[in-house]
C-alpha cells in the first residue's frame, strides 16, 4: 500500500475522471479542479465526436472494477457501413467474430464517470481555473481571473488532465530542456445529428460504424442508446468544398444534396447542425518530459493530443493510467521513479499513435472507397485467417489488443510494404485467392 498523497487532478474530462478514481481506490486524498462547469448540469457544446472504446479502455475500466457499469452505455459495432456515391452499400467486418469497437457518447460517458469518482470520495471544484502553480512545492493557484485575487492550495502531487491546451503543460514549458510541437491539419469538424425514428429506433444499422468517403472530406455517424446518430462532418477550412466556402443555406442544400444522397430525408437536421454548432480544428500535440521531479505529471491530451481517425484519443489516455498504475505498485511510495518509468513507456507509444492516427485519417477518407484498397484488404484477411500467427491486421493490433502502439507501427510498415510488393504480382486481381499468392507473403514474411 502506499502512504495517503494529498493529490490535485486538473481537469474533469474522462481521463481526469478515470485517474481521480483510480488514485481515490488506491487511498488517496483526491480534488479534481476544472474551469469549466459541472458537465452534469449543462447541455453539451456540439463539439463532441462519438468515442469508439476498445480492447484498452476496457482494460482500465476492468482494473478499476468499472467496466460492466460502462458497457451498459455503449453500442457495439462489428463493421464499417460503407456509403459511396453509385455503389450499393456495403460493409467492412473489423475483425474476427466477436470483435467490436463500443459507441459511446462523450456526454453521457463523462457524466457517469464523474458520478462514479464522487461517489467513491473525491471531491470536485467545478468552476474554478487554475492559473498557476509552483512546480517545486506543488501549490495551485485558482481565482476568477487571471488579475484578480487568487486562492492558494497545497498539495504533495498534482496531475495535468486538463486537454490539449493544458495549464499544467503551459506552466512545465518554462522549464529548461522541455520539448513541445503541436501541429494542426488543414482538416476541421462538426458535429452533426440523425435524430431517431419516431418509435425510437435507429434509421441506420446500429452495430456498424457508418462512413461516407468523399476524398478531401468525409462523414461519419456512429449510433447512440436513444436511437440517434451522432455524426461528424470533416472537411477542409479553405478549399472549394470547405467550412469557409458552405456560407449558406443554399450551399448547404446542394453539398448535402450532391454528395450524401443516401439520406436525404435528413438534409434538414444536417443543415440545421451545419449552422448552428461551431467548427472545430484537430491538432497533434508532442512533448516531454512529461513530469517534473515527483511532483507533477501530465497524463491524456495534456501529454500527447492525437487526431480521432482510428479512435484512439480516449483509449490511449485511459492507458496512461492503466500504466501509471502498474509503475505505482511496482515503485509503491517512489513518485520520482513511477513517473520516469511511466513516461519512460508511454511516450514511444504516444508518438506510435499520433502517427497511426494521422495515417488512419488518408485511408477513411480517401481510400477505403478505392478498389485497389479493397481487394488489399480481402488479400492481408485472406492471409491472416489461414495464418494467424504470421498476420494481424495493423487495425487489429491497434484496436483489439493491448500490445504497444510502438510495436504496431512497426510491424504496419513491414506489412505495408509486403503488401506493395503483392499488389505488384502480374494479373492480381484474378489471382488474389490463388495459393501463388499465400506463397509470395510467406516468402517476403521470411525475407523479412
Amino acid at each position: 500500500m502506499q502512504e495517503q498523497k494529498n493529490i490535485a487532478v486538473v481537469g474533469s474530462g474522462l481521463v481526469g475522471s478515470l485517474l481521480a478514481l483510480y488514485l481515490k481506490k488506491a487511498g488517496h486524498q483526491v480534488t479534481v479542479f476544472d474551469r469549466r462547469p459541472d458537465v452534469r448540469k449543462v447541455e453539451f457544446s456540439g463539439r463532441s465526436i462519438n468515442l469508439a472504446m476498445s480492447d484498452r479502455g476496457w482494460k482500465a475500466l476492468r482494473t478499476v472494477g468499472i467496466e460492466e457499469e460502462i458497457r451498459n452505455l455503449a453500442l457495439p459495432l462489428d463493421k464499417r457501413a460503407m456509403h459511396v456515391n453509385d455503389k450499393p452499400l456495403y460493409f467492412q467486418k473489423y475483425g474476427k467474430e466477436g470483435e467490436a469497437i463500443f459507441s459511446i457518447s462523450r456526454g453521457v460517458l463523462n457524466r457517469k464517470m464523474i458520478d462514479l469518482a464522487e461517489d467513491a470520495g473525491v471531491k470536485f471544484r467545478f468552476e474554478e481555473k487554475v492559473w498557476d502553480i509552483d512546480m517545486p512545492e506543488a501549490k495551485l493557484y485558482t481565482g476568477e481571473t487571471e488579475k484578480s485575487e487568487w486562492k492558494e492550495y497545497d498539495f504533495e502531487l498534482i496531475f495535468g488532465a486538463d486537454g490539449a491546451f493544458s495549464r499544467i503543460r503551459h506552466k512545465m514549458q518554462r522549464q529548461s530542456r522541455f520539448n513541445y510541437s503541436q501541429h494542426f491539419i488543414d482538416v476541421g469538424y462538426k458535429e452533426l445529428t440523425i435524430p431517431a425514428n419516431e418509435d425510437g429506433s435507429h434509421k441506420l444499422d446500429n452495430a456498424s460504424f457508418h462512413i461516407w468517403p468523399r476524398g478531401e472530406f468525409m462523414l461519419i455517424a456512429m449510433p447512440n442508446l436513444n436511437g440517434s446518430f451522432t455524426c461528424t462532418l470533416f472537411m477542409p477550412f479553405e478549399g472549394e468544398y470547405s467550412f469557409d466556402t458552405i456560407t449558406t443555406e443554399e450551399k448547404a442544400d446542394d453539398f448535402f444534396e450532391k454528395f450524401f444522397p443516401d439520406i436525404k430525408a435528413e438534409i434538414s437536421n444536417l443543415k440545421r447542425d451545419f449552422f448552428k454548432n461551431p467548427t472545430s480544428a484537430m491538432v497533434t500535440i508532442k512533448c516531454f518530459p512529461w513530469a517534473f521531479n515527483d511532483k507533477i505529471a501530465l497524463v491524456g491530451d495534456s501529454a500527447h493530443a492525437i487526431v480521432p481517425f482510428y479512435g484512439q484519443g480516449m483509449n490511449a489516455g485511459f492507458e496512461d493510467i492503466s500504466v501509471l498504475f502498474d509503475k505505482m505498485k511496482k515503485h509503491e511510495n517512489d513518485w520520482e521513479n513511477i513517473f520516469k518509468a511511466y513516461q519512460k513507456e508511454r511516450k514511444p507509444n504516444a508518438d506510435a499513435i499520433a502517427e497511426l492516427s494521422y495515417q488512419n485519417f488518408i485511408e477513411m477518407s480517401r481510400k477505403t472507397a478505392d478498389p485497389e484498397f479493397l481487394l488489399r484488404k480481402k488479400i492481408e484477411k485472406r492471409f491472416g485467417e489461414k495464418h494467424p500467427e504470421n498476420w494481424i491486421p495493423l487495425y487489429s493490433r491497434v484496436t483489439f489488443s493491448d500490445r504497444p502502439y510502438a510495436e504496431a507501427l512497426a510491424i504496419g510498415e513491414r506489412q505495408r510494404r509486403i503488401m506493395d510488393e503483392v499488389m505488384k504480382t502480374e494479373n492480381i486481381k484474378e489471382k488474389w485467392d490463388q495459393q501463388e499468392i499465400e506463397e509470395k507473403i510467406l516468402k517476403l514474411l521470411a525475407a523479412r
